[in-house]
């Protein structure tokens, strides 16, 4: 499919114990093979050969060269990869080597375009991969892995099959309408095999749905009135002092934010400004933005202060709160207990300013290891879950159209709709322009 060979550096190029320049296509052996001080071209694929790089004769650098012969490599052609001294100088030197032997530069993501296009890997494989680099927690390297090993295809094929099975009723019916009557065929067989589809697809998208928001992590807001810890709170579950604490009410006038990983969860923290009437005017802006990271909050710690008694901006907040998703966190306990409120409401002692929180840690772990989401079993990123939205929404169209009797070859337009929405998932229709944006954000050497 491709007439030339590329070439790129596939680590990081900084100094490291090892550097990889990996080449692909039909000419990546007989470049390396000007560079390197043996001769690759009886090397056995999948082996590995110790020898040195060279220019004009002269050793560079002592290196070992995997050797991957085409189809049996990442992307089905021939492939080399120069295991060098980790120096960037080295490592450049190297590259340029290639280049002048021939290679071509590769565009970001080339590698895993070329696996893609020769039909090694499917599109939803190759977005996997770029989420496996990107990385940073347990549910997204989980969801990625399971995606490199073609959990979306598995998931997807039996619902296009269904789907074409649909298809192919009508058009034979559209073909030969003297076999079957078009009511009965669409009430009795059609109608029920559609509904069997769209509630396979509805199940699908809403675990797709919690998948990402594991993957992405929980909105989690820190909510009090002012000094009651909040900041205190946020800095010792971050293990960093990343919010300014002091004994003078309204000193966070802005959201501070980071993240933790409780478990396999992770949870995106945002400490807000303390929620109280307040003639500050950089103030009130910092309680307006409180107020509406609030109602959109998929978890909400709501901080009190044990060594007070509860005031009227408590029993506000706790009212406010009483719908949402929190955990009530009764501070400074550290200090002598002066709260006392409703015995029905459960809640958690920590003392923020001594790192006591392991009660906390162990109720968000116990809350959150419900939502482990069975990865193979879902989607792994906003395109294919945006593409899936739209299949369902096609699905949904043929429905209503057979439900109200519409002829047979308008229903089948929305059918064909929603079996390209699916098969676009994969990658089995897709766009150049579409291709070239989604490799781009990957790393050189990908």
């Amino acid at each position: 499919m491709f007439n030339d060979t590329i070439a790129a550096i596939s680590t990081p190029l900084a100094a490291g114990a090892v550097s990889i320049i990996r080449l692909s296509g039909d000419e990546a052996i007989s470049i390396a093979n000007k560079i390197f001080s043996r001769d690759l071209q009886k090397q056995t694929s999948h082996t590995i050969a110790h020898g040195f790089i060279q220019e004009d004769g002269t050793p560079i650098d002592e290196v070992l060269v995997s050797v991957f012969k085409a189809p049996k490599s990442y992307t089905c052609e021939d492939v080399v990869e120069i295991n060098a001294h980790g120096g960037p100088f080295i490592t450049r030197k190297i590259l340029e080597l290639t280049l002048k032997a021939g290679a071509r530069l590769a565009k970001p993501g080339e590698f895993t375009q070329r696996a893609f296009l020769n039909g090694r890997i499917d599109l939803s494989q190759a977005e996997a991969v770029e989420q496996m680099v990107e990385a940073s927690n347990t549910a997204q390297a989980k969801s990625a892995i399971t995606q490199i090993r073609g959990s979306v295809s598995r998931i997807l094929e039996p619902m296009i099959e269904r789907l074409l099975n649909i298809i192919a009723s009508i058009e034979v019916n559209i073909d030969y309408p003297e076999y079957d009557d078009v009511e009965v065929m669409t009430h009795e067989n059609l109608l029920p095999e559609a509904k069997v589809l769209l509630n396979e697809v509805n199940q699908l998208l809403a675990l797709s749905k919690r998948s990402q928001q594991l993957n992405q992590g929980i909105e989690t807001v820190i909510v009090g009135k002012p000094n009651v810890g909040k900041s205190s709170l946020l800095n010792s579950l971050l293990d960093e002092e990343k919010a300014i604490v002091t004994d003078i009410p309204g000193t966070t006038r802005d959201i501070v934010e980071g993240q933790i990983q409780v478990g396999s969860v992770v949870l995106r923290l945002s400490d807000t400004a303390g929620i109280r009437e307040s003639e500050d005017l950089v103030e009130q802006i910092g309680i307006r933005k409180s107020q509406s990271l609030l109602e959109r909050a998929q978890l909400v710690l709501l901080v009190l202060d044990g060594s007070r008694p509860l005031e009227a901006e408590d029993r506000e907040l706790l009212d406010a709160t009483q719908n949402s998703n929190r955990i009530i966190l009764v501070n400074k306990q550290d200090l002598k207990t002066e709260i006392e409120f409703d015995e029905t409401l459960e809640y958690i002692p920590v003392s923020a300013a001594n790192h006591d929180l392991s009660k906390l840690i162990d109720e968000l772990e116990r809350r959150f290891e419900i939502m482990d989401t069975p990865y193979e079993q879902s989607l792994g990123s906003e395109r294919q879950i945006g593409l899936l939205e739209n299949a369902r929404n096609d699905i949904m169209r043929a429905i209503e159209a057979m439900e109200a009797e519409i002829e047979p070859d308008l229903i089948e337009i929305d059918l064909k709709e929603g079996h390209r929405h699916l098969k676009e998932i994969l990658g089995e229709v897709h766009q150049d322009d579409l291709l070239e944006a989604l490799f781009s954000n990957f790393c050189l050497g990908k």
